[in-house]
């Protein structure tokens, strides 16, 4: 596994060591002695999520007040544009936001820590996502960062318009989820 720290540090492209041949391909999805290694924590995961979504869709920026969920992301179907933002007031990132972009064709995975806010946005006609969370999910506790404000200035790569819940269509501004 190669795992390359973003320009946040704090957060990890993971790109496992990949066999294929005709028959199709193998990889370890998952380690968690070489997920320890590659980020330097020892977090657990508790669960696990699936999510499918069409193009266009985007979800997030979602983040917990309490129980922050550190996320590890992926897609095994499609591709998404994945957004981390770091929402830890007293880093030095604070504010700013990384993204890559990940397939189930490029296997790339996402370590997205406790402290950030966390959305993607699907480019394929459908993606499927996978991601594992360090806590629990607890909706009394989830916010939404909106996901077009200017102060943060994320890039998506999209045109037009994307497709929204209502949630994340009434996402707070950075400044004001930040007090």
């Amino acid at each position: 596994m190669q795992a390359t720290r973003l320009a946040i540090p704090d957060v990890v492209l993971i790109e496992p060591k990949v066999f294929g041949d005709a028959r199709g391909f193998f990889y370890e999805s998952f380690n968690q002695r070489a997920f320890n290694q590659a980020t330097g924590t020892d977090y657990q995961f508790v669960q696990d999520n699936h999510s499918r979504s069409s193009k266009g869709v985007l979800r997030g920026l979602h983040y917990q007040i309490h129980q922050p969920q550190g996320k590890l992301v992926r897609v095994v179907q499609g591709a998404v544009f994945d957004v981390a933002v770091d929402i830890r007031k007293s880093s030095p990132t604070f504010g700013q936001w990384v993204g890559a972009e990940l397939s189930a064709d490029n296997h790339r995975q996402l370590w997205v820590p406790p402290g950030f806010a966390h959305g993607f946005v699907v480019l394929s006609d459908t993606a499927e996502f996978l991601y594992k969370t360090t806590d629990y999910y607890a909706p009394e506790y989830e916010r939404c960062i909106l996901w077009s404000d200017k102060v943060l200035g994320i890039e998506w790569g999209i045109n037009g318009e994307p497709i929204l819940s209502d949630k994340d269509k009434n996402g707070l501004k950075f400044i004001d989820a930040m007090q």
